[in-house]
């Protein structure tokens, strides 16, 4: 008997861990658009803005998300001149804004952060800073909750949500017009880049190494951009990864992460190196067999091994998925399938390296 019921109490856990995980990935899926547009017009991290989304809207089903499209729990305040609403929060009865939509709430969010005295030491964060935003949200009083930057935190990590902020800083930084053109499609208005993002920007992002008999030489461009990931580990797809500058030592790096070399070579799927040529993403873990994002749309010039490093995904799994070969380059535009077999195979070419 006692059995049994701790087999239906795992399985209950379970269930509830998994329906959650589904509702996590079902919000971030519908909103992770408005909140990158968002950052790139207040400069709020994306991760942060989905992150309290989750928290705040238990997955968009609370009362005050459901019934006024509070996603984030903001009181009325005495300037609020808007839609209000009433529930018992901290205290019973208390107002709350009402909003036409949920663009309108994450838009108010944004400006809640932005313009009040309150966060200002917020925005003087690297905007890759999570861990600073989720505790100064708590410090400059935002939440009472005691746990509410770890909470914050564990979302953040449990869904991946910096892959969200990249995107957004990528983009910003290797295609300005791009990044307007999506910005203005999400009724969203484009500011000037981010005061607190410094780096500067040339032609190519990243080494590309690309698995091929020995005797290959690695493709390398002489010029290099600064980075726009954060430094130290972090993760793409729930990965491991570093941002590695250029004249890193692999064996060092190896080192210092307690990898074999071998590993961090095939981990990263390149050849035997010592010194990196120039900066590169490096995993310290196996790639994912499944991406994020359902499909990667290829840039000019990109390798499938380049694709591959900034999604996060095995690179067998990417050929098996779009029936593609290593030595293949996707034209520009064409759609790299990352989770599942592509309903059509990317045109490619024969990719210079492999000369």
């Amino acid at each position: 008997m006692q059995r049994t019921i701790l087999i239906l109490t795992v399985i209950c856990f379970y269930a509830t861990a998994f329906s959650q995980k589904e509702k996590g990935e079902a919000y971030i899926a519908k909103y992770k658009d408005i909140a990158m547009a968002e950052m790139q017009r207040s400069g709020v991290p994306a991760a942060i803005t989905l992150a309290q989304g989750i928290l705040e809207s238990k997955f968009g089903e609370s009362d005050l998300c459901v019934q006024s499209n509070n996603h984030f729990g903001i009181k009325c305040k005495t300037e609020w001149t808007g839609d209000k609403v009433y529930h018992d929060d901290d205290e019973k009865h208390e107002c709350f804004r009402s909003y036409p939509d949920a663009a309108a709430s994450f838009r108010d969010h944004s400006d809640f952060l932005k313009n009040r005295q309150y966060y200002t030491d917020l925005f003087k964060l690297e905007i890759t800073d999570v861990e600073g935003w989720a505790y100064g949200l708590k410090k400059d009083g935002y939440a009472t909750e005691k746990e509410y930057p770890q909470r914050l935190l564990k979302v953040i990590n449990d869904y991946n949500l910096n892959q969200y902020t990249l995107l957004v800083l990528q983009k910003q930084n290797s295609s300005p017009a791009a990044a307007q053109q999506e910005s203005v499609s999400m009724n969203a208005a484009v500011p000037a880049k981010n005061k607190t993002i410094t780096t500067t920007v040339t032609e190519k992002e990243e080494v590309e190494i690309i698995t091929k008999p020995t005797n290959q030489k690695v493709d390398i461009d002489s010029k290099t951009k600064s980075s726009v990931y954060p430094e130290g580990v972090f993760t793409i797809n729930h990965s491991k990864v570093v941002f590695a500058k250029e004249g890193t030592s692999l064996l060092a790096l190896a080192n210092q992460y307690d990898i074999i070399l071998s590993r961090l070579l095939a981990f990263n799927e390149i050849e035997e190196m010592d010194i990196l040529p120039t900066d590169t993403l490096l995993f310290l873990e196996m790639k994912m067999k499944k991406g994020a994002v359902d499909f990667h749309i290829a840039e000019p010039g990109e390798t499938l091994h380049r694709i591959c490093q900034k999604e996060g995904v095995r690179m067998d799994a990417v050929m098996l998925y779009n029936n593609i070969k290593p030595n293949m380059m996707v034209l520009a535009g064409e759609k790299v399938y990352l989770r599942g077999p592509a309903p059509v195979t990317p045109k490619t070419v024969a990719s210079e390296n492999a000369k």
